[in-house]
C-alpha cells in the first residue's frame, strides 16, 4: 500500500497542535486552582475526613474570601438547612439577595433559586407568613410551580384550607384529577368546622363539593350521615319540615353507599350505623347488616362494633359464638382478646379471675400489633388519623390494624 508525502507532513504538525491544547488546558486548570482561596481546599479536606463542622467553617472563610463563589453560598445555605441551623441558612440567603439587589450579580435564575432557597428556610424555621410571602413572589416565574407545592404546604399547616383549595385547583394536572382527594379532604375539614359551629347548611354545600371533586371520598359521606343524625335531632336546616326518623334512615342509606366507595372504611361506620338502628328500635336487622360486611369485608375494628352490637342487643353468648366463628375463620390475636372478653362474661365468678388474668396477658401483647400504620411512610399510631402526622399524605391511613397487614400483606 503506497502513503503519500503529506502524511509524513500533517503528523508532526498534529502531534504539536495536541501537546498545545494540552498544555493550555493544564495552565488553565492550575490558574483555577491557584485562584480558588486556601481555605476552600481545606474546607474539603476537613470534609473528607467526616469533620463537617470545621469543614462549614473553612467554606465561610472561602466564601468572604471570594465574594463570586455563588454556588459556594447555595451549598452552604443548603447545608445549614438540613441540619437544623436554619438562622444560619437564612443569614446566608439574605446575604446573596441582598448583595444582588445592590450590585445586581446575580443571574435571573440565581436570584430565583436564592429566593426560593430563602423560602424553604423560612418554611423550615416555621417563619409561614415570611414563607408565604416569599412563594407569592415566584409565582408566574420558571419555579411556579415549586411556588404552588410549597404555599400549597404552608395553607395546610396554618388550616388556611380556602386558600389550599385555590391553590391545589392550579397545580399542574389538576385536570387529570390528579389532586382530588386532596382538595376533597380539604372540603371536609371546613366542613368539619362547620358542623362544629352548627353551620349545618354550609356544612352540607361544602361535603357535596367534596364528592363533586372525589365522588370516592368516603370521609365526606361518613360527614353527610352525621349531618343527618345532626337535623334529626332537631338542628336548624333548610327542612325543618323532616321528621328524625326519615333523617335517620337517610343517614344509614348514606352510610350504605361507604361499601361502594371503599369496603376497608366500612369499620368507621359500623358503630354509627348500630347506633342509629338502636334508635329505630331495628337492632336485628343492624346487626345482620353488619354482620353481613363483616362476612364479605373481614377486619378487626369490624369484628369489634359487630360484637358491641351483639352484644348490647342479643347478650354475651351471642356475641362470643360470633368471635369464635370469626377467629376459626381469620385467626388473629386481637380476635382471640374478644373471645377471652365474651368468655369473662360467660364465665362463672370462681373462674373469671383466672380468665381475667388470661384476657390482661394477651391484652397486653395486643398493644403492639394494634396500631394503624401510613401505607406512605409506615407511621404507626394507636388513633386513626385522615392525614397521616408524620409524611402528611391524605388517607394514607386504612382502618386496619397492623396485625392484618402482618398477615395479609
Amino acid at each position: 500500500m503506497e502513503i503519500e508525502l503529506w502524511w509524513f507532513l500533517a503528523l508532526p504538525v498534529f502531534f504539536v497542535l495536541g501537546w498545545l491544547a494540552a498544555r493550555i488546558d493544564i495552565n488553565q486548570l492550575l490558574h483555577e486552582s491557584r485562584a480558588l482561596p486556601r481555605s476552600y481546599f481545606t474546607g474539603l479536606n476537613f470534609l473528607l475526613n467526616e469533620q463537617p463542622d470545621r469543614a462549614i467553617e473553612a467554606f465561610l472563610d472561602a466564601a468572604k474570601i471570594d465574594p463570586e463563589t455563588i454556588e459556594l453560598h447555595f451549598a452552604l445555605g443548603s447545608l445549614f438547612r438540613r441540619r437544623g441551623e436554619t438562622d444560619r441558612a437564612i443569614r446566608v440567603h439574605k446575604h446573596l439577595i441582598d448583595r444582588d439587589a445592590s450590585q445586581s450579580q446575580l443571574t435571573e435564575e440565581q436570584r430565583l433559586h436564592a429566593l426560593s432557597e430563602l423560602g424553604q428556610d423560612y418554611l423550615k424555621a416555621g417563619l409561614l407568613d415570611r414563607a408565604e410571602e416569599i412563594f407569592d413572589k415566584l409565582r408566574g416565574t420558571e419555579r411556579d410551580e415549586e411556588a404552588l407545592r410549597n404555599l400549597l404546604e404552608i395553607y395546610q399547616q396554618e388550616k388556611e384550607w380556602a386558600k389550599a383549595i385555590v391553590i391545589a385547583e392550579e397545580m399542574p394536572g389538576h385536570a387529570e384529577h390528579l389532586w382530588q382527594k386532596e382538595i376533597a379532604e380539604f372540603h371536609c375539614e371546613l366542613a368539619a368546622s362547620d358542623l362544629l359551629n352548627g353551620r349545618l347548611d354550609m356544612a352540607r354545600q361544602r361535603l357535596e363539593a367534596a364528592l363533586a371533586a372525589n365522588r370516592k371520598c368516603v370521609r365526606a359521606t361518613l360527614m353527610l350521615g352525621e349531618l343527618e343524625m345532626k337535623v334529626g335531632a332537631g338542628g336548624t336546616a333548610a327542612a325543618p319540615s323532616t321528621t328524625s326518623t326519615a333523617n335517620v334512615e337517610t343517614a344509614l342509606a348514606t352510610w350504605q353507599r361507604i361499601e361502594q366507595q371503599n369496603p376497608v372504611f366500612l369499620a368507621l361506620a359500623a358503630e354509627k350505623m348500630a347506633s342509629a338502628y338502636r334508635e329505630l328500635g331495628r337492632e336485628a336487622a343492624g346487626t345482620e347488616l353488619l354482620r353481613g360486611y363483616l362476612e364479605r369485608h373481614p377486619s378487626i375494628d369490624l369484628l369489634d362494633a359487630v360484637f358491641q352490637a351483639e352484644l348490647l342487643a342479643s347478650g354475651p353468648e351471642v356475641a362470643y359464638v360470633l368471635v369464635r366463628d370469626e377467629l376459626r375463620r381469620n385467626p388473629t390475636l386481637l380476635g382471640l382478646d374478644k373471645l377471652l372478653e365474651a368468655q369473662v362474661l360467660l364465665a362463672p365468678p370462681e373462674k373469671r379471675a383466672d380468665l381475667e388474668l388470661v384476657k390482661n396477658l394477651i391484652h397486653n401483647h395486643t398493644r403492639r400489633v394494634a396500631r394503624y400504620r401510613c401505607d406512605d411512610c409506615g407511621f404507626k399510631a394507636r388513633q386513626f388519623h385522615w392525614r397521616c402526622p408524620a409524611c402528611g399524605g391524605w388517607e394514607t391511613f386504612p382502618p386496619k390494624r397492623t396485625e392484618e397487614f402482618d398477615l395479609n400483606p
